[in-house]
């Protein structure tokens, strides 16, 4: 069913830096039309053809952003447009979809509980919402939600649907309100989302032909019989009579908050046969079905799971250059939250996937937990109407033999080196990270042997003690072993070292090739290192500072 989040419940739970944006009118004017555009777009893909072209959580956080922006600058704000309106359904429904309200999280519940009693929770199944008309124990109508008020019938489909009963002995002239799902095996939310499962039910029923194969997945779930006895004990075992004993299994009395939590979390994280995106809290008593109105009651809410996917935008774009020069670009974004965590920042991967996106400050991009625990970039939502320019390295500027000292363009890949120098593929320096290295300000890759304690109290944010500390440290790494050493300076791996640094600088291509596993290109790697002028400078430095192993070959 495609609700939308009530936008004060929605907007603590978006982007923690919430800051109206500094933007004159014209660019506000701008950003809120192409906004405003782009949900139109996927409300008329989603209501009239059946596609939905953004996960519904992006969709909601996009709604409540329009809604923020519209704050934010009073005299360009846009009309929030109702998400149903471009549905032309023509059938109406005989008791209104009512939609539901969101909870923001336990508290809220506790507020709306109240004190409500006859209490009860349902996974809240993601799917396509549907009613069912019966006449005379036949099916009339399969009406798709549209506005809540009108929809649009699905006759022929429907009656291709095994799990939709043509004939329902016992019903008469009764309505069903439920939800058509496509049907996974085992499906754990909380490690595999919701798969597209609502759209591919969505695109199915739009279609003019449904196959037979097709219609065998898709499910339903009944969540409400309208117009059916009074109590939901007595509604819940007249619905396992027809047949639909999910609703039955599925529908549980609950006590208190606590339960509730407690079956939000069981169902999040235990196999059910369909996506579900969070629960539905019904009381078990509630209005007449003639009372009802297209609208969010307040005999029902939903809770739903935590984001899968959160709306970013993103503040500047970075490089950051490895020790062997690889560029991964980073994008620095407004935090958000996802599954409890604070998402500050995304790498992409690689230069080039980034020169394909485009992505520049000011767009709004989608971000997934990779893992559960890694931020990936999933899609660009929406672009900036201002595309600021972005300056990349240049391809070939930074390679594994690169950037030895900190010259100007060279910062992040010589810090690179210094953290892999210092780190357990190096040398395992304990207490020296990427942080502490840029605070010693050093000009070259060893210098850093030459500093005592005073020359380390010097530098900013080290005091005494740490400064002792430091000079230990490095004292010690002169005792380090040659091929560790060599390893720290960038070795390229797999590299058996037999004799000091001058009979290794001396072999030639030829004699490398001798070695098991090195071909013509790695061979040229290792004679390259040897030779390279810089590197050869270090060798020096460490036979000056008494390294075993470094004397320059005669």
């Amino acid at each position: 069913m495609k609700t939308w989040i009530p936008l004060p419940l929605l907007l603590p739970c978006l982007a923690l830096a919430n800051a109206c944006p500094d933007w004159p009118p014209t660019r506000a004017s701008a950003e809120l039309s192409a906004l405003d555009n782009r949900i139109a777009e996927w409300d008329r893909a989603y209501h009239r053809e059946g596609r939905s072209m953004v996960d519904d959580e992006l969709y909601d956080q996009a709604r409540a952003r329009l809604a923020r922006l519209n704050g934010c600058f009073p005299t360009v704000a846009v009309p929030l447009r109702d998400p149903l309106a471009s549905s032309d359904g023509k059938a109406r429904h005989p008791v209104p979809q009512t939609g539901l309200d969101k909870l923001r999280d336990i508290d809220d519940l506790r507020r709306w509980m109240g004190q409500r009693r006859d209490l009860w929770v349902q996974p809240k199944v993601d799917g396509v919402a549907v009613t069912l008309v019966y006449r005379q124990d036949r099916l009339a109508q399969a009406i798709s939600r549209g506005d809540g008020g009108h929809g649009q019938d699905w006759p022929h489909q429907a009656r291709r649907i095994a799990a939709i009963p043509t004939h329902l002995p016992g019903i008469g002239d009764g309505v069903l309100q439920g939800e058509l799902y496509w049907h996974l095996e085992d499906h754990v939310q909380a490690e595999r989302g919701g798969q597209g499962a609502r759209g591919k039910v969505a695109g199915l029923l739009n279609r003019h032909e449904l196959t037979q194969r097709d219609a065998a997945g898709i499910g339903l779930f009944i969540w409400d019989w309208p117009d059916g006895p009074a109590s939901m004990e007595e509604r819940l075992q007249g619905l396992d009579a027809m047949g639909f004993t999910d609703a039955h299994a599925l529908t549980r009395p609950i006590a208190n908050a606590d339960d509730i939590a407690a079956w939000r979390e069981r169902w999040y994280r235990s196999p059910l046969p369909f996506a579900s995106d969070g629960i539905v809290i019904r009381q078990g008593a509630r209005p007449a079905a003639r009372q009802w109105k297209p609208q969010p009651p307040n005999w029902a809410m939903a809770w739903k799971y935590p984001f899968a996917k959160a709306l970013a935008e993103v503040r500047s774009v970075e490089f950051k250059v490895g020790r062997t020069g690889r560029v991964t670009p980073l994008l620095k974004l407004k935090p958000v939250e996802l599954d409890g965590r604070r998402i500050r920042r995304v790498g992409l991967g690689s230069l080039k996937r980034w020169r394909e996106l485009d992505i520049r400050p000011g767009d709004q991009v989608a971000i997934a937990l990779a893992g559960l625990t890694i931020p990936r970039l999933e899609s660009v939502v929406l672009r900036a109407t201002e595309r600021p320019g972005v300056e990349a390295p240049e391809p070939g500027r930074y390679h594994a033999l690169s950037c030895f000292r900190a010259e100007p363009g060279c910062h992040e890949q010589f810090l690179s080196r210094l953290e892999w120098l210092g780190g357990p593929k190096g040398l395992g320096l304990n207490g020296l990270g990427r942080g502490t290295w840029a605070r010693l300000e050093l000009d070259g890759l060893l210098d850093w042997l030459d500093l005592d304690v005073a020359a380390l109290e010097s530098r900013p944010g080290i005091g005494t003690t740490r400064a002792v500390s430091l000079a230990r440290v490095f004292q010690e790494a002169r005792r380090r072993p040659f091929g560790q050493w060599l390893r720290a300076l960038g070795l390229p791996p797999s590299t058996e070292l037999e004799g000091d640094w001058a009979a290794l600088a001396g072999r030639t291509s030829a004699q490398w090739q001798k070695q098991a596993g090195i071909g013509p290109g790695k061979a040229r790697q290792r004679v390259a290192f040897f030779q390279h002028p810089e590197v050869r400078m270090l060798a020096k430095q460490l036979e000056a500072a008494g390294v075993d192993g470094f004397s320059s070959p005669q």
